[in-house]
């Protein structure tokens, strides 16, 4: 037996709660993991919550990443005492996942912690700071240089605009967050924004084309707002889409696209090939300075998982959620 969250759906609805969990519930894997942190997602919060049919089989573990040490394996990548980090591959949707102290995993959906990062920061990173590196590098493989203008990141407070913008200044970038929690305006500067714009500026219907404001943008949030960042870029820039916050409809036009070029990349960390997460944590560990992990995440008990993941949903938690186990 082992503690975790658990989410049942029967007669009495969706419950998620922390219990006691049987070994039998882990499913097949080829590596055991003890794990030693996770983190709450914004999939994770609808997971937990039963907002979003995120869970397609019953009961689960939620947690979308997880890092641990190795206590079995039958697999020749991973040895006992591997310290090892997981995003994504279904894990916590269709698998169970990292908010228990143990997980039975796929060998060929891990990678070693890097070095440089005690377990506690690869899960301040987490998903959140490593899609926020996919964009990054979507947006250079694209050619956009800090050159060529501002950066636009939406959802700025959230996990994925946090790391963002202190990704993209720290790089040289001048960096514009736009953002629903204004109040908030210090923390975003502290991470490296330029300027602060109020979300309601892009969130409503708007123009097939307006005015170029931004060379590229970063986008969790979907929706009106997407369709308004991709029509205020510049000339040949470039748009990484990695969310749907506000919405998964996109109400645009094709007009950014072919009477400017823009380039709308769309960014998947679920099902990313290793070598691309590979580079992306190793670029990570690169940039991210050690002040940036107290900025950005708090730390929580698994006591507190359920209700933190309501409050995530409502808009209430800045940043990033870091779970010990």
């Amino acid at each position: 037996m082992f503690k975790g969250i658990l989410i049942n759906k029967d007669e009495q609805g969706h419950q998620a709660s922390v219990t006691d969990i049987d070994d039998k519930v882990l499913p097949e894997g080829d590596v055991t993991v003890s794990v030693s942190h996770s983190t709450i997602n914004y999939k994770d919060a609808l997971a937990i919550t039963g907002k979003a049919p995120v869970v397609r089989t019953f009961p689960m573990i939620p947690g979308i990443d997880l890092v641990g040490e190795v206590e079995q394996s039958d697999s020749d990548k991973f040895k006992i005492g591997d310290k090892v980090l997981l995003n994504g591959f279904g894990v916590g949707e269709a698998h169970c996942g990292g908010l228990a102290e143990k997980a039975r995993l796929k060998s060929e959906w891990l990678i070693p912690l890097p070095e440089s990062l005690s377990a506690k920061q690869a899960m301040a990173i987490g998903t959140a700071g490593y899609t926020a590196m996919l964009c990054v590098l979507a947006l250079e493989k694209q050619g956009i240089t800090p050159e060529k203008g501002d950066i636009l990141v939406t959802g700025a407070n959230g996990g994925v605009g946090s790391f963002a913008i202190a990704i993209l200044a720290k790089l040289g970038y001048r960096v514009i967050a736009s953002t629903g929690r204004l109040e908030e305006s210090d923390f975003l500067t502290k991470l490296g924004a330029s300027d602060v714009i109020d979300r309601n500026t892009l969130s409503e219907l708007g123009r097939p084309l307006g005015k170029e404001r931004w060379a590229a943008a970063i986008d969790s949030v979907g929706g009106h707002t997407l369709a308004n960042v991709c029509a205020g870029i510049k000339y040949g820039g470039v748009v990484a889409a990695c969310g749907l916050a506000q919405s998964m409809e996109f109400p645009a036009t094709v007009a950014p696209f072919i009477l400017r070029g823009v380039t709308l990349a769309g960014i998947d960390s679920v099902m990313r090939p290793l070598e691309d997460r590979i580079e992306a944590w190793s670029r990570l560990e690169d940039i991210i300075e050690p002040d940036m992990f107290e900025a950005v995440a708090a730390d929580i008990g698994l006591n507190e998982v359920v209700e933190t993941a309501s409050k995530l949903l409502e808009g209430k938690v800045r940043g990033r959620v870091v779970v010990t186990l």
